[in-house]
């Protein structure tokens, strides 16, 4: 009988769990799961209880800090700016000469742009770096037709 209570606390955890994904229940699923294992040897509830909480205790002390640094050194995703255009070709609308600006069209976007060569107006660029809102361009490599 307790080997049913305890299955069904897997079940309702694991369940809490997938409907949240905030990681809420997941440490009570993993002590429900041992204690559940625990029952299959022996009918005493209070120790079934015992190692439900110290189970589910240690995971929650285990992985909390193990998660937390984990988010903390995650950057989030780029989802606009020039950052997105690193890497991409362009065309050159106004010519650039070295240490001074001009202007590249990047995925139909106008930017001020940089580049260490000298690239004259209507050539082939690619976006090596993004400083703010200037891009870093080079003249871009003649692709290779086969």
């Amino acid at each position: 009988m307790d080997s049913i209570l305890w299955l069904i606390a897997v079940i309702v955890f694991v369940a809490a769990e997938a409907a949240t994904t905030a990681l809420i229940s997941i440490w009570f699923a993993v002590g429900a799961a041992v204690a559940l294992i625990v029952s299959l040897f022996t009918t005493s509830l209070p120790l079934q209880f015992l190692v439900f909480a110290l189970v589910s205790a240690v995971t929650l002390a285990i992985m909390v800090p193990t998660l937390a640094a984990r988010r903390r050194n995650k950057k989030a995703p780029v989802t606009n700016g020039p950052e997105l255009s690193v890497g991409k070709r362009g065309v050159v609308l106004q010519a650039i000469l070295p240490g001074e600006l001009g202007r590249v069209r990047v995925d139909g976007l106008d930017w001020q742009a940089k580049a260490n060569e000298a690239l004259p107006q209507g050539s082939r660029c690619q976006v090596t770096a993004a400083d703010g809102n200037v891009l870093t361009v080079c003249a871009a490599p003649v692709e290779e037709t086969v």
